[in-house]
């Protein structure tokens, strides 16, 4: 009998054994699954700030955000290159255009964020009309951001351009500078903090907020809203090219077109960065 028992109690833990191991391991309900990690790169202002207002909105959406911060226009599209990002946010398209041809890289724009009025902000002259001649006057040194600078300056009456000569334009394409005013080239990040040297600079959106300039306020000239420069200047977000179709470009794309995030720029930033769209 206890040999019959013995053999039964065998049998009980067997079939219990064989039936835990075919159970899935339970989840405690409380306890949400993992989020799937996106990095994106992007300038400190406004681009960084503008995707922590994206952090929730992407959360709900099953993606946790790392946000890696670039103090230059170089770095944030090798290192998307590299695959140590997902994506990137803090260039408009002639940049990404001209960064690609240079550099053999492969990135596309996914999402046209914002733009950033470029503003004309004094330096030791404190308005367009108190330049004397022979002031300096500091614009950015790349190509596509030079150009749209001189744009600007032109629209103000300070020098004329060439005719044919748009997005591309350089010093060398000047054809009028009644002052003789010396146009000097500076990496675009310097240009704010090099104003108590120059008579004047032209300053990008991103680096005046940084500054603690006001578009609205300081600058003595800005581009429109409806201006060509607007609209070709737009900031994107931009992938590797074949990413443009994964879930976390679908995410980041819903989120920051969202109308959540229009309004906190509207809210946040007062026309110095305008949504599109």
């Amino acid at each position: 009998m206890k040999k019959k028992l013995s053999l039964l109690l065998a049998f009980v833990l067997l079939i219990g054994i064989l039936a835990a191991c075919g159970k899935a391991p339970s989840v405690p309900a409380n306890e949400a699954p993992a989020l799937k990690k996106i990095k994106v790169g992007a300038s400190v202002t406004p681009h960084s700030e503008i995707l922590e207002a994206c952090r929730e909105p992407l959360a709900k959406k099953g993606f946790e955000l790392e946000i890696k911060e670039f103090t230059d226009y170089i770095l944030p599209n090798t290192t998307l290159q590299d695959k140590d990002l997902d994506a990137n946010y803090f260039q408009h398209l002639p940049y990404l255009e001209g960064f690609n041809k240079e550099h053999k890289t492969d990135i596309v724009s996914v999402l046209a964020v914002h733009y950033e009025p470029m503003g004309i902000y004094p330096g030791t002259c404190k308005s367009l009309a108190d330049l004397k001649e022979g002031d300096k006057i500091a614009v950015p040194n790349d190509g596509s951001n030079e150009a749209r600078a001189l744009l600007l300056l032109q629209a103000e009456g300070l020098i004329k351009l060439k005719d044919n000569v748009r997005f591309d334009a350089t010093v060398l394409d000047i054809t009028e500078n009644p002052k003789k005013l010396e146009i000097v080239e500076l990496d675009a990040a310097q240009i704010a903090i090099s104003l108590p040297d120059v008579a004047l600079g032209v300053v990008n959106g991103n680096y005046a907020l940084q500054a603690n300039l006001s578009v609205t306020k300081d600058a003595l000239a800005s581009e429109k809203a409806d201006s060509d420069s607007a609209t070709t200047y737009a900031n994107i977000l931009c992938v590797r090219k074949g990413d443009e179709n994964t879930e976390a470009t679908k995410a980041l794309i819903e989120v920051l077109g969202s109308k959540e995030v229009k309004d906190f720029i509207a809210e946040k930033y007062k026309g110095a960065v305008v949504a599109l769209g």
